[in-house]
C-alpha cells in the first residue's frame, strides 16, 4: 500500500494545527460553515495556513456555498484545497483550480451510487444526519466504504477515533482518513494526545495490512 493521507479537521487555533503537523497530519481541514460548531473566519485561516510546511494540504470546507464565495475565500484564506460537505450538485463541485473533495454523506448503498455523478479528486465518505454536515462522531458501516473504492479515492470520515482507527484502516484500506470531534477537547479544540495517537495508529495499521 502507498503512504496514508491524514487529514486533521475544524482546526481553529495554529497551536492545534502545529501540533497535527508533527504527529504526521498531511492535511489541515479549515469549516468556513458559518452555522458549524468549528466555524473559523477566512482571515484567521490564513494566519494559521501562513505557518504551515508547504507540503501541507490547506483545506477549505464549505457547505452549499455561492461559488464566487469560494473563489473569494480561496484568495483570503490561503487554501489549497476545497472540500464540499453540503447537498452540492454535480456541476456546482467543477472548475475550480484546486483540488475537490466531495463529502457523501452515507445512510446506505444509494448515497454510494451518488458518487458516480461526481467528478472530483476524493471522495469523504461521512456519516448521513439530518440535521448536521460532517463533525457528528458517529461512524456508519464500514463494509460501505469498501464498497465505494470502486468509484475513486476514499477519506473514510465519521466517528473516527483514536481507539477504532487501526480496525477501520485495516476493514476498508481507504486512500486517507480525516478526524474532527474524535480528537477534541471540545468543538474546535484539539487533544495533542489523542491527535498524536490516532496519527501513528492510522499509519501503523496502514503499514502492517
Amino acid at each position: 500500500m502507498g503512504d496514508l493521507f491524514v487529514k486533521i479537521c475544524g482546526v481553529t487555533v495554529l497551536e492545534d494545527a502545529l501540533s497535527a503537523v508533527d504527529s504526521g497530519a498531511d492535511a489541515i481541514g479549515f469549516n468556513f460553515y458559518q452555522q458549524g460548531k468549528r466555524y473559523i473566519a477566512p482571515e484567521k485561516a490564513a494566519e494559521i495556513a501562513a505557518r504551515l510546511p508547504l507540503r501541507i494540504l490547506r483545506v477549505g470546507v464549505f457547505v452549499n456555498p455561492k461559488r464566487e464565495d469560494v473563489d473569494k475565500t480561496i484568495v483570503r484564506s490561503g487554501i489549497t484545497a476545497i472540500q464540499f460537505s453540503g447537498n452540492e450538485p454535480p456541476d456546482d463541485v467543477t472548475g475550480y483550480y484546486v483540488p475537490v473533495l466531495k463529502a457523501i454523506h452515507v445512510a446506505g448503498k444509494e448515497s454510494i451510487a451518488e458518487m458516480k455523478a461526481y467528478l472530483v479528486d476524493s471522495y469523504l465518505l461521512d456519516t448521513f444526519r439530518t440535521d448536521e454536515y460532517g463533525g457528528t462522531g458517529k461512524s456508519f458501516d464500514w463494509n460501505l466504504a469498501v464498497i465505494a473504492k470502486q468509484s475513486g479515492k476514499i477519506i473514510l470520515a465519521g466517528g473516527l477515533t483514536p481507539e477504532n482507527i487501526a480496525d477501520a484502516v485495516r476493514k476498508v484500506l481507504p486512500y486517507g482518513v480525516d478526524v474532527s470531534s474524535g480528537v477534541e477537547l471540545r468543538p474546535g479544540i484539539k487533544d495533542h494526545k489523542k491527535m498524536s495517537e490516532f496519527i501513528q495508529r492510522a499509519r501503523e495499521a496502514n503499514i502492517s495490512k
